[in-house]
């Protein structure tokens, strides 16, 4: 069983001044989501034997943040492959990832990250989760999406089960659209 999650980077500012849409930081209420997701993984005694992220301004400001809120740092590895990344360039890394982990964590940005999860899950009818995430996957959300493969390699179109799906919203309703 190989567990990959994914989490997209926090509410970004776009009142700063950047030259680069690289080095955008995350704004107020972006930060107090990160560390909401922080504190969740905290609560959830959830670990990750890897964990990737592109080094974009706002994914490393995520991370710091989840790390406040966790308690403990998450350690990535950062891959320039991730700054928004197709879904198949997503599905490459995971496929290229060392098969000695059972859990992988992959930190970046949308579109890719969501059209990672509609490639990766079966659209069922009866799946309200999938339908909420093709809506739209907010800033800072949280998935997790399960294969029953032995390797990373095996990860394939439609062969992922959605564990859980999380947003900021979830876990305090000031997080929500349209809150400051």
């Amino acid at each position: 069983m190989k567990r990959l999650f994914l989490l997209r980077h926090a509410k970004s500012g776009w009142d700063d001044p950047v030259a680069r849409d690289f080095d955008r930081p995350l704004n107020a209420k972006g930060k107090r989501a990160a560390r909401a997701i922080g504190r969740y993984l905290r609560d959830e005694k959830l670990v990750f034997d890897r964990v990737t992220a592109s080094p974009a301004t706002r994914v490393v400001e995520t991370l710091d943040e989840v790390a406040a809120g966790r308690g403990a740092t998450l350690a990535p590895v950062w891959d320039k492959r991730l700054y928004l990344a197709s879904a198949s360039a997503l599905l490459d890394i995971v496929q290229d990832a060392a098969n000695d982990s059972d859990s992988l964590l992959l930190v970046g940005h949308n579109p890719g990250l969501e059209e990672l999860v509609l490639l990766l899950v079966p659209d069922r009818e009866d799946d309200m989760t999938r339908d909420e995430i093709e809506e739209k996957l907010p800033t800072a959300s949280f998935v997790e999406l399960r294969f029953d493969v032995a390797s990373w390699d095996a990860v394939a179109e439609n062969g992922g089960t959605l564990g859980r799906f999380v947003r900021p919203r979830d876990l305090d309703p000031a997080l929500g659209p349209g809150q400051p």
